[in-house]
């Protein structure tokens, strides 16, 4: 196996123990970059010259014995929403394209601070409004979607072209492309992870949040990114209520992916989980509160440039924030009381369960261009709204959500099994995660 090709948690023995140095590491990573990047464009921009100095910088530590943590050494991209001082955050934009950061968002900082070796910037659908990302190709197979608006993200974690990399997540942008992808997308608690100099989508929705290669690599990026104690992935499930939706998450699902999910479920029942059948509550209301909540505030955001230099932006960003001056303030005003008691339902839902296993995505990466999708009933929706359904809903309540692979489908795409729990319980979710992805693999 090539040191790009290594998990985080992986590699990062590997350094502790100086069986591999941060410099080999990046050097592979940076060689597999040169590879496939043209054909997946995953980065905006690519910081080799940076990275290699901080490289040099975490072996001299490392052989001195100054190892800094499981992130110290580590090949990271960021999504260029996050800002890093002295680099452009573009935002894949046109509107951005002389903006350069003046300090560090937190979360770079705090990663700077673990020792984490950054290799660039990574492509976001414009400005995160969106959940394909376009500019960026599938890791798996050619011709299909990346997934957004983490797209770039998740594709430089898929395809070794990071060790890791952070994500934002307004409706599922960190979750829709770890599924589409084959990795792992972890959307925490609201407001656990600091979005200091992270560009806005939506105030009230935005999470940041890392995409790894395994469970136990999210759980080590966690703790650097919130300041807390670090969470073990060890532990058995016997006893674990295990909430099985009645509603909402399996309809208007493909066959092959509910199937899969279905699997997993069973799966998680033979390591000793209770399965529960529970009715998700307030599902009617979640399209109505997602767009209710993010149009108005992402318009908020962008108002002056709106104004200024709107050719600057993309066609279908441009049409959603123009849509936004045409809300009123009181369909604003319903989708925040709505969120409230949407919020109050799911915690009363979360005294019956401890997780809930549901798909990641009705339907795995459709091909680029595609832009709807028609359900064997007649029902005809947008690939956008096919993919924001099932994860809009844990960012309107604020509750922590882990998507892990689930296999694949026919064509060879992957599949993703959501996992969703109580606020501030990523522990719980995270030991979930790994047992169902311990017995999957079989490692």
């Amino acid at each position: 196996m090539r040191p790009h090709e290594l998990s985080l948690a992986a590699a990062s023995r590997a350094l502790h123990a100086r069986e591999l140095s941060p410099v080999e590491l990046l050097d592979s990573v940076l060689t597999r970059l040169a590879e496939v990047e043209p054909r997946l464009n995953a980065y905006v921009t690519v910081t080799a010259d940076r990275a290699r100095a901080a490289a040099r910088l975490a072996e001299r530590e490392i052989a001195a014995g100054e190892f800094r943590g499981p992130l110290h050494g580590i090949p990271v991209g960021l999504k260029d929403v996050i800002d890093v001082a002295g680099l452009p955050t573009t935002g894949s934009s046109r509107v951005r394209a002389d903006h350069r950061a003046d300090t560090d968002s937190v979360v770079a900082a705090r990663l700077a601070d673990a020792g984490a070796v950054l290799v660039g910037k990574t492509h976001t659908h414009e400005f995160a409004y969106g959940l394909i990302t376009p500019q960026t190709g599938n890791a798996r197979v050619a011709g299909r979607i990346a997934g957004g608006s983490s797209g770039g993200s998740a594709v430089a974690v898929a395809a070794g072209t990071a060790t890791f990399a952070l994500g934002t997540d307004t409706g599922g942008s960190i979750r829709v492309p770890a599924a589409l992808n084959g990795v792992v997308g972890l959307k925490p608690t609201y407001d656990l992870v600091p979005r200091d100099g992270v560009v806005p989508l939506s105030w009230s929705l935005d999470h940041v949040g890392p995409l790894t290669r395994t469970v136990e690599d999210a759980a080590l990026v966690l703790p650097a990114l919130t300041g807390g104690a670090p969470a073990t992935v060890d532990g058995e499930l016997a006893g674990l209520r295990v909430g099985v939706p009645r509603n909402y998450y399996f309809e208007h699902v493909d066959p092959e992916v509910e199937a899969a999910v279905r699997r997993a479920v069973e799966r998680l029942a033979s390591l000793g989980a209770r399965l529960v059948d529970v009715e998700v509550p307030m599902t009617r209301y979640v399209k109505a509160v997602q767009w209710g909540l993010m149009v108005p505030e992402a318009t908020a955001y962008h108002e002056r440039t709106l104004r200024t230099v709107p050719e600057l932006y993309a066609a279908d960003v441009r049409v959603l924030l123009e849509a936004g001056e045409l809300l009123p303030a009181g369909d604003h005003l319903r989708a925040r009381r709505a969120r409230t008691l949407m919020r109050r339902e799911w915690l009363r839902m979360f005294e019956e369960v401890d997780v809930l296993a549901a798909p990641a995505v009705p339907l795995t990466a459709v091909p680029a261009g595609q832009e709807t999708i028609t359900w064997p009933d007649g029902t005809v929706e947008s690939v956008p709204d096919a993919y924001v359904r099932l994860s809009a809903p844990a960012n309107i309540t604020g509750v922590p959500a882990l998507t892990v692979p689930a296999g694949t489908d026919r064509a060879g795409l992957p599949i993703g099994l959501q996992l969703l729990g109580r606020p501030r319980e990523e522990p719980l979710l995270l030991r979930t995660g790994h047992a169902w992805e311990r017995s999957f693999t079989g490692s």
